[in-house]
């Protein structure tokens, strides 16, 4: 029985609830929206002769669950207590002792990449989403925008009979389809959900966000110790509760995907001093531990080797004694903001028990869109922004501020050590495609009306493309081959409904190509090939594409990649690497394209520019929040500011024109 607050009974004249409809058995869900019966033909004069027809209604299919999707953002294989991590995740746990996790399940190695795949049940290329929407090209599978014939998951669900609600980061739509102007065809709210409250680009401020209720941008609320998790979780509470108020026989689709724990690493206090001293052992040891964990609770195979760390990470005993201090802050501050996050997440699960529909949501929880990122450079960074402008920060300079790391004065990045740790036991991280620190993500998934087993491990290869059609399968609902008048592209990815209750079960996906700037692999049948290309640090003077040296990889009997049988079995190697080329072709990754900072230029990327070469723009009242690449671009050159100012008699001070903020930006100000 459903738990309700406030409860309101009254005797209306007309039963709502026993309105007849169309039997759902009978419609066609293959083709959406799904077509209404002709209307019957009436002879008779006054309607006081008929009887009126049955309405038509799309309803899902009986017994259709609600469905929770949770996607953590930066959050790496070793990182949560829940595969043997340091850092407490007890919501995770619960939610694993409850359900079953997925040891061998992989991302893109990268943000939006993962989120489009995901989404739709295709490869990112697909999608047109070979990297992030800012370094989109004009090549087929690198376009940044999603064809028409690829629907998403929330689209299909909408059309049939559920309601859809997207909360936190968006990361899918065009750096040039953001201004006012739009198209809006590539947002959420176009994209198959009726609600949106998040923000669009690839990270934000968690103090101070850029928010979207659907289209229009909104004011953060005004609350004591304001945090975007925070509020982004109450927002998915209150429209959950409310749903299910009005229609609570309408099942819910909710895709809640958290900003953390992507950098700015923001959190308070009270969270990131939880672990004060728990990372003075430095990063090497860490990796250790975690990797005794695991073994410990079963997550990874006894035999599994702990990868080297690559070159460039230092050994921590290696460290100054200033490095060290700094470096553990850095990793307190990150291990603080996880465990907020999954104690967020534990009141948005809560409030679904409140209602009495927490048995009856399929839970699917995706512990990061690709490893842990090592964008933070080799000290990390307590302005992210430095980042892109090729300016160094050096450990003398962060020692004084590292009091404050994580408050609203910083937008704070970790060093890459932690990154390598937060990864194990594999040895890169995030944007490495051709490595399982790359792309393996911890998966739980939790539905006690499917599945018997309670804390349960699945092992079979499986990738973010099965997500789609595991939930379409377990709604009962058939991949549409028609969406809006489209003939749709097939589901590439594997429903892993056949894993819920036959824990050896023979794998069903056996085949999967990883690219990522350069950065490529091949997975068949438990064998895996790879080369790695470039470091996530790396952004210039990098090797030819042709010159680079393939390994492969036992991984049925390899866990981590630390056996390389490529002098063993030559022609094993030549198959997966022709196999790769097969499967590059046929999903559009070739050409491979490995420049990074580069392909943030659009001209150089060759993408469309909403302003292009134009100098000149007019600004007026209420052209704000406007994003980076919706602005005429001014970085690197010289250029003017005309202002027509109305002045007070009793004078005038403040900002006129500002883009950015205080860690990255300009303003124009009148004293």
């Amino acid at each position: 029985m459903k738990q309700r607050t406030g409860l309101l009974s009254a005797l209306l004249p007309m039963a709502l609830a026993a309105a007849p409809t169309f039997a759902s058995a009978a419609l066609n869900r293959e083709v959406l929206p799904i077509t209404a019966p002709e209307p019957k033909t009436y002879t008779e004069l006054d309607v006081r002769n008929t009887k009126p027809p049955s309405p038509f209604n799309v309803t899902a299919p009986e017994g259709a669950p609600n469905i929770l999707i949770v996607m953590i953002d930066d959050m790496g294989f070793g990182s949560s207590s829940t595969f043997g991590g340091p850092i407490n995740t007890p919501t995770m746990d619960k939610l694993a002792d409850n359900g079953l996790r997925y040891n061998n399940f992989h991302t893109t190695a990268l943000c939006s990449p993962s989120r489009m795949a995901l989404k739709t049940g295709r490869n990112h290329h697909t999608c047109n989403t070979g990297s992030i929407m800012e370094t989109a090209t004009a090549y087929p599978g690198n376009t940044g925008q999603l064809p028409e014939s690829v629907a998403p998951l929330a689209e299909m669900l909408r059309l049939n009979g559920y309601s859809t609600a997207a909360f936190g980061k968006w990361h899918e739509t065009a750096a040039w389809e953001t201004s006012v102007s739009g198209p809006f065809d590539r947002w959420p709210t176009r994209q198959g959900f009726d609600k949106f409250y998040g923000f669009i680009g690839g990270e934000t401020d968690q103090w101070a966000p850029l928010i979207y209720d659907g289209l229009k941008k909104v004011n953060p609320p005004k609350m004591d110790n304001y945090h975007f998790t925070t509020d982004m979780t109450n927002q998915a509470i209150n429209w959950i509760k409310a749903q299910q108020s009005m229609t609570p026989d309408k099942p819910f689709f909710v895709y809640f995907s958290t900003g953390a724990v992507h950098a700015p690493h923001h959190v308070s206090k009270e969270w990131s001093d939880k672990y004060k001293g728990k990372f003075d052992q430095g990063w090497d040891k860490v990796r250790e531990a975690t990797v005794k964990r695991m073994k410990k609770i079963g997550i990874i195979p006894e035999n599994t080797n702990l990868a080297p760390k690559p070159e460039d990470i230092k050994d921590w005993d290696k460290l100054s004694q200033d490095e060290k201090a700094l470096f553990a802050r850095q990793a307190e501050v990150f291990a603080g903001f996880l465990e907020m996050t999954d104690y967020e997440i534990g009141r948005l699960l809560d409030a679904i028990k409140d209602i009495g529909e927490l048995d009856n949501t399929l839970i699917i929880f995706v512990a990061g869109d690709n490893g842990t990122s090592a964008e933070g450079g080799m000290v990390g960074m307590y302005n992210e922004m430095t980042y892109f402008n090729g300016v160094e920060e050096k450990v003398e300079d962060l020692i004084p501020l590292m009091d404050k790391w994580g408050d609203p004065s910083t937008f704070p990045h970790m060093a890459a050590g932690w990154a390598v740790a937060f990864d194990a036991p594999f040895k890169w991280t995030k944007q490495v495609a051709s490595d399982f620190g790359g792309t393996r993500n911890g998966l739980i998934i939790r539905y006690p009306k499917g599945i018997k087993e309670k804390d349960g491990i699945r092992t079979q290869f499986s990738h973010i493309i099965d997500i789609a059609p595991t939930v379409l399968e377990v709604a009962g609902l058939p991949e549409p081959k028609v969406v809006n008048g489209v003939p749709q592209t097939p589901i590439e990815g594997t429903s892993l409904a056949y894993t819920f209750n036959s824990p050896d079960a023979a794998e069903r996906h056996t085949i999967q190509y990883f690219e990522m700037f350069g950065n490529r692999a091949i997975y068949n049948n438990g064998w895996f090939a790879r080369t790695i290309h470039r470091a996530p640090w790396e952004t210039d003077k990098l090797p030819a594409l042709e010159s680079d040296v393939w390994e492969l990889y036992h991984v049925a009997e390899d866990f981590s990649l630390t056996d390389n049988l490529a002098d063993k079995y030559p022609e094993k190697l030549k198959e997966m690497e022709d196999l790769f080329m097969w499967q590059a072709q046929k999903y559009h990754v070739l050409p491979i394209d490995d420049r990074t900072i580069e392909r943030t230029n659009a001209a150089l990327a060759g993408r469309p520019d909403l302003l292009g070469d134009r100098k000149s723009l007019t600004l007026y009242e209420g052209m704000e929040g406007m994003m980076e690449n919706t602005f005429i671009n001014i970085k690197n050159r010289s250029f003017s500011i005309t202002a027509d100012l109305n002045i007070p008699e009793d004078g005038a001070k403040g900002v006129i024109l500002s883009q950015g903020g205080r860690f990255g930006g300009w303003s124009l100000y009148l004293k």
